[in-house]
């Protein structure tokens, strides 16, 4: 859909007969309402909250002109008195509202210290050390899929291996470091309480 002269120009006429966008696009076709509203803005027509107020405020106009022309109508009738002037309005005093604090209060004794969920179990880790001073201590290339894969040690220097024990059937592990590796899920829960 492209925006043609007859098409602008039946938007325009439409936008300021009131028309809402919804309205003008189904009148056009083949154009939604959010498309109408973008080409009413590029077009800078005007916003028509300020229209949409006039018409009432000239209609007010004629009424009370319609006093005025009865008033000089009647040449005997006395002049109205003035209105008296309103008195200024005396601004109150603004009052900063300051929050209040509430006190904190302890609540018992505090918390015994509780491990990390990502502790390991200190009978494992026990377990697992004295398994490392037996452990066969291969290197990366000597690794098979039945020696535990478990790496011991810094990689950055020549004092690093492998465990190299027998693994559990299903695990990359001996039995000592899947123990470490792999823990139960209540065991873990129970440990976070």
């Amino acid at each position: 859909m492209s925006w043609t002269d007859d098409r602008v120009e039946t938007l325009r006429r439409m936008w300021t007969d009131g028309a809402s966008a919804s309205q003008i696009a189904k009148e056009l076709g083949g154009v939604t309402r959010n498309a109408v509203i973008g080409k009413v803005h590029r077009l800078g027509l005007s916003n028509r909250t300020a229209e949409a107020a006039a018409p009432p405020a000239a209609t007010e106009a004629p009424a009370e002109a319609a006093p005025v022309a009865e008033a000089m109508a009647r040449p005997e009738a006395a002049p109205a008195p003035a209105p008296e002037p309103e008195p200024e309005p005396v601004a109150e005093p603004v009052v900063p509202i300051v929050p209040q604090r509430r006190p904190v209060f302890t609540a018992g004794q505090p918390l015994p210290p509780q491990p990390s969920p990502n502790e390991i179990n200190p009978e494992a880790l026990a377990t697992m050390r004295e398994v490392e001073k037996s452990a066969r201590k291969l290197s990366l290339m000597e690794l098979t899929e039945r020696t535990c894969k478990w790496p011991i040690g810094d990689p950055a220097t020549d004092a690093f291996w492998f465990c190299g024990l027998p693994v559990q059937p299903g695990k990359p592990y001996c039995e000592a470091h899947a123990n470490v590796a792999c823990q139960p899920m209540s065991a873990r829960r129970d440990r976070r309480r």
